[in-house]
């Protein structure tokens, strides 16, 4: 079988920590090109692993040899980078959240539809074992009818492991569109969709309080209602300090409970009202881009999805769902509503 031949858009941490070294571990493929506007960027990764090096990815796309485009660029590029490697024939890969808008990202799903191409967006979290253990769990109907739930993701802040520090693009508006809930919230978001279905309805406080240099949120709280009437709260924070990192999930069931990545030796924990207690260890979930497990299984998904043809587990469609959730939340902050999706 010939490999398939990938290019990353954009060398900060993401594709430094996630995306090279695991497409480089993957048999099926070959890292054919990198691109970063920072031509000392591109370079270093380039001579890493055997690329070639470009400063303009539309350069890089006229590359006929180059089948799938990881894109790890700054939010605000994230919409018309994916459609320009779309309509150049690549399969693409997106970082989350996929773009900045519900029509960014109706325009990416249209693109790949219009090229017969496959669009995949990283929400890395449907591949941690204990989510997909959770999930099993649900859907056996084990934990009678879910009632409430509660998720967080917080750390403390993109300035800790951003190759740019605290002058990265994460904090600056016009480049981030959003900050916490943008990089934490959404993944959450479609965690949460991923385990319990569509919602239906959105309320959030969302505030810049913990970082004076962001022009983006750092702290948010958000209410959400799935259409089936599940209740729960999804909180995002840039402003948790490195020894108090959260990833964790709540499921609260009519006979029992989940406690998903809240335990530091149990990945997943059981609680039933019969007094039954499972403890399952499973592998590390990741809390910062460069923490926790060794492969997301992100890059292995997508590549197999090209390779046999299939549809991967998070579509355009999936990632716009997603999207909406926290583009209702900052809705509800400017309202001071609760705004129905």
């Amino acid at each position: 079988m010939s490999k398939l031949k990938v290019a990353v858009v954009g060398c900060g941490s993401i594709a430094r920590y996630r995306h090279l070294p695991e497409y480089q571990l993957n048999k099926n493929v070959e890292i054919a090109a990198v691109c970063d506007i920072v031509p000392e960027r591109a370079e270093e990764m380039a001579e890493k692993y055997g690329a070639k090096a470009f400063t303009d990815y539309q350069e890089l796309l006229k590359l006929g040899e180059v089948d799938v485009i990881s894109v790890c660029l700054p939010n605000y590029l994230h919409a018309p980078v994916s459609i320009d490697a779309l309509n150049a024939g690549k399969h693409v890969l997106c970082e989350k959240p996929m773009a900045t808008s519900s029509e960014e990202a109706e325009a990416m799903i249209a693109a790949a539809k219009e090229n017969g191409k496959k669009l995949m967006i990283g929400h890395n979290q449907r591949f941690v074992a204990s989510h997909q253990k959770a999930k099993e769990i649900i859907n056996s109907g084990k934990l009678g009818r879910i009632t409430s739930f509660k998720t967080t993701f917080g750390h403390g802040g993109p300035e800790d492991w951003s190759i740019d520090g605290a002058e990265s693009w994460f904090f600056k508006k016009e480049q981030a569109f959003i900050g916490a809930m943008g990089d934490l919230g959404v993944h959450k978001a479609d965690l949460m969709r991923y385990l319990l279905g569509e919602f239906s309805e959105v309320g959030s406080f969302i505030e810049t309080n913990a970082k004076n240099f962001s022009e983006v949120d750092d702290n948010a709280v958000c209410i959400l209602r799935t259409v089936d009437g599940v209740i729960g709260t999804l909180a995002a924070s840039w402003a948790y300090t490195s020894n108090s990192a959260d990833n964790s999930t709540i499921i609260y069931g009519e006979k029992g409970v989940l406690k998903i990545e809240a335990d530091p030796e149990y990945s997943l924990i059981e609680q039933y009202q019969n007094g039954e207690v499972i403890y399952h260890k499973l592998s590390k979930i990741q809390t910062n881009e460069d923490g926790g497990q060794t492969t997301t299984n992100v890059i292995d998904h997508f590549v197999e999805a090209i390779l046999e043809d299939k549809e991967p587990l998070i579509t355009g469609e999936e990632g716009k769902k997603s999207l909406e959730i926290i583009l209702a939340a900052i809705e509800s902050q400017v309202s001071k509503r609760i705004v129905s999706l």
